[in-house]
């Protein structure tokens, strides 16, 4: 280490290290570990209360005789005004929750376009939302189904046939003049689930839920119902093997 300087020396008085003696900080520039301590101020002592009269801060420990502050957590709860109206219900009511709002999964032309360059999903068969669900291109949370959006248009280039719940102009424009096809589909909470984990439904409730119908108000958002891929099939080969084992 260089050897300690005035200014150094000096600086060490300004933070307040008024006790360094004459030849406590050897001439080799070291400092000694028994000239480190707290700046004035930084260390305070915790308020010690019950200790006896004497302190100060005995028998009642500083609250005084009975009272709401004299208690244990007497406080009141947080937003009490004194018994007058709050702020919170002073103050009126902005805006609503949408029950029948539908949560979407979203994807872009531009991850799907790189999905298909990566061989992750073929161009060639149907693309539903188990291929998307299942290839990792959206999340594995999907709770009313998946919307595509249009980042990439400009330059998708692949002939699909997709199957999703919704799509925006833009992007449903894109692949139509790519030679594509969209079908908006619709499925409900169980529909969903038997699409994604059809064998997993079938095994807690023994069939393949029918099309559900959408309600009147989404009526005219979908294309037609949403179905099952190989939902009989699938059904047949469950039930032979619950006949072999019994």
């Amino acid at each position: 280490m260089p050897p300690v300087t005035e200014h150094a020396i000096a600086d060490v008085w300004k933070r307040g290290f008024n006790n360094v003696v004459q030849g406590t900080i050897p001439n080799q520039g070291v400092l000694a570990l028994n000239l480190l301590w707290d700046n004035p101020g930084a260390m305070k002592k915790s308020k010690r209360v019950g200790r006896g009269i004497g302190s100060g801060k005995g028998k009642t420990c500083g609250r005084g005789h009975k009272g709401q502050k004299a208690r244990s957590g007497g406080k009141p709860k947080l937003g009490f005004e004194g018994g007058q109206t709050p702020l919170r219900q002073r103050i009126p009511k902005r805006g609503f929750k949408n029950i029948f709002a539908r949560e979407y999964q979203v994807v872009n032309l531009s991850k799907l376009q790189e999905w298909i360059e990566r061989g992750k999903i073929d161009p060639d068969q149907v693309i539903n939302m188990k291929v998307l669900r299942d290839t990792g291109c959206v999340s594995k949370k999907i709770l009313d189904g998946v919307k595509v959006l249009s980042e990439g248009a400009d330059s998708f280039p692949f002939k699909v046939n997709l199957e999703v719940s919704d799509i925006s102009k833009k992007a449903k424009v894109a692949i139509q003049e790519a030679g594509g096809q969209v079908t908006k589909v619709y499925y409900n909470k169980l529909g969903m689930r038997a699409l994604m984990k059809p064998h997993a439904i079938l095994k807690k409730e023994h069939f393949i839920p029918r099309p559900a119908q959408p309600p009147p108000y989404l009526r005219d958002r979908f294309d037609r119902l949403g179905e099952i891929p190989g939902a009989g099939e699938l059904s047949t080969i469950y039930y032979r093997r619950i006949e072999k084992q019994e």
